[in-house]
């Protein structure tokens, strides 16, 4: 059989959060139109965003029992050790029925397993990096991989072998563009002769986001603005109450582009994903980096768009108190949005998905 003819297998691990799992599927879409009768097989666990975001997408989706360790010591923690060795079994199962020729670990702690079952069966190993300070469990897999792509140069010098590194950018989803606005701005609820404020706080969502934006609710409906406000799933039900004509409340948002294309400012995290997306888009932004992160990476990737006028930055710790003045500052100041839109344009790395898709399918034809 030809190399034109082989059926190629592409098996990806990670998820937990859209950080780690949207880089995935940005590579993923790219290979299927790269090659459309590509294999793709995505492993994660149950409980978390990948098991309600990928069966949508039209990917095959495998779970395994892994999850995380916690800080406190608890009866999820005492069962770790039995699901680290349950979860390595069933991915090494997979991994003989499937016979991935490519493996991709997008961190999280349910790439461990996946991948480790993949090596066993000789697949070739492709770690991605979407943070500054790289997680744990790449750092763990770093023997096992060939080659590790990266987002952020700061990254590099966590890793012990050079040879292996690619300073890639973070890939982002095919269909992360701009919607038609007036169709964006209908499907919402919202008010075309009103700017909107887009409050985003992650795929879980952010409490210390969520509790400024209560205290601070009525003062940024003074403004003249309307709001749309993802609060996350586990915080959605204590929220929604504020839901009315200038507000919209919503658990989550699957349709990210539908909501970019409504927004003339936003209020994010400082995730990699997330920052490869607005810049992608030369969106106005005003980062919250999230103090619960390694080494604090959300705010030191923050605080280099900041100093290039490319983005405002507020610390999580003082945004209840400055959020509406810094949202009154921006929102009507025309200059200084279109200054933080090209700006933020300049840290975009288009060309993310195709370096590490084509390095992929490379190693796919030579395993």
């Amino acid at each position: 059989m030809s190399k034109e003819q082989i059926t190629y297998r592409y098996l990806f691990a990670g998820g937990g959060t859209g950080g780690h799992l949207y880089p995935a599927i940005a590579i993923a879409q790219k290979l299927l139109e790269l090659q459309p009768n590509s294999k793709i097989l995505f492993v994660g666990t149950k409980k978390k965003i990948e098991a309600r975001i990928l069966p949508k997408l039209g990917f095959e989706f495998k779970s395994i029992w892994i999850s995380g360790l916690t800080r406190k010591i608890t009866i999820k923690n005492l069962l770790f050790p039995i699901k680290l060795v349950v979860s390595l079994l069933q991915s090494l199962l997979i991994s003989i029925h499937f016979k991935p020729h490519v493996a991709i670990g997008t961190g999280a702690y349910v790439s461990g397993p996946a991948i480790w079952g993949a090596s066993v069966m000789g697949a070739r190993i492709v770690l991605m990096e979407q943070n500054s300070y790289p997680g744990l469990t790449n750092r763990l897999l770093e023997k096992k991989a060939d080659r590790i792509f990266v987002s952020f140069k700061e990254s590099i010098k966590y890793f012990r072998d050079p040879s292996k590194l690619v300073n890639s950018g973070n890939p982002i989803r095919v269909d992360i563009q701009f919607q038609d606005q007036i169709n964006a701005i209908k499907e919402f609820g919202l008010d075309e002769k009103k700017k909107t404020l887009v409050i985003i706080g992650g795929s879980l969502g952010a409490r210390s986001i969520n509790l400024a934006i209560e205290k601070n609710l009525n003062e940024l409906k003074n403004l003249g603005i309307q709001i749309l406000w993802q609060t996350g799933e586990i915080y959605f039900e204590k929220y929604q109450k504020y839901d009315d004509e200038l507000v919209k409340v919503q658990k989550y948002f699957d349709n990210i582009s539908l909501t970019y294309s409504v927004a003339n400012l936003l209020i994010v995290r400082a995730g990699a994903t997330t920052i490869a997306e607005v810049a992608a888009l030369g969106l106005p932004v005003i980062f919250v980096p999230s103090p619960n992160v390694a080494e604090d990476h959300q705010f030191k990737n923050a605080k280099v768009l900041y100093d290039a006028n490319a983005a405002e930055l507020v610390k999580d710790n003082e945004f209840s108190s400055k959020v509406v003045n810094v949202v009154k500052d921006l929102m009507f100041n025309d200059q200084k949005l279109n200054e933080f839109k090209v700006n933020i344009k300049k840290f975009a790395k288009p060309d993310a998905a195709n370096i590490i898709t084509n390095e992929i399918i490379k190693m796919a034809i030579s395993a």
